[in-house]
């Protein structure tokens, strides 16, 4: 990515995420299932996520993961882009992120 582009304001140094804020984010279903889908198909726009949630609801989610250290985001145009920092957390908290998003996803409830 080039220079510039990132709002680093908004994200946090990786020397300053903290293991909880890691966890906690990633106890969300939704939030797991945000990160798989970047682990799959690479840096996202956020409105390309196909989740039964209200816009408002996956900004917040967005903005979770972001403040926990786990994705960036940046503006290419009029898009808001997706990108995990896993090369990062990898170093920071080595197989803490494989770990998590390798447990199975629990089945919804029946009504």
């Amino acid at each position: 990515m080039p220079p510039g582009r990132w709002k680093s304001a908004d994200h946090p140094a990786i020397e300053e995420v903290a293991i909880d804020d890691v966890l906690h984010a990633l106890a969300d279903p939704t939030r797991r299932r945000i990160v798989r889908t970047l682990l799959a198909d690479g840096d996202r726009p956020c409105g390309t996520f196909d989740l039964d949630v209200a816009a408002s609801t996956l900004s917040h989610h967005f903005k979770a993961l972001r403040k926990a250290g786990i994705i960036r985001q940046f503006d290419v145009g009029r898009q808001r882009m997706n990108t995990l920092r896993l090369d990062e957390l990898g170093t920071r908290f080595p197989g803490l992120v494989d770990s998590v998003l390798a447990l199975p996803e629990p089945e919804p409830p029946n009504p």
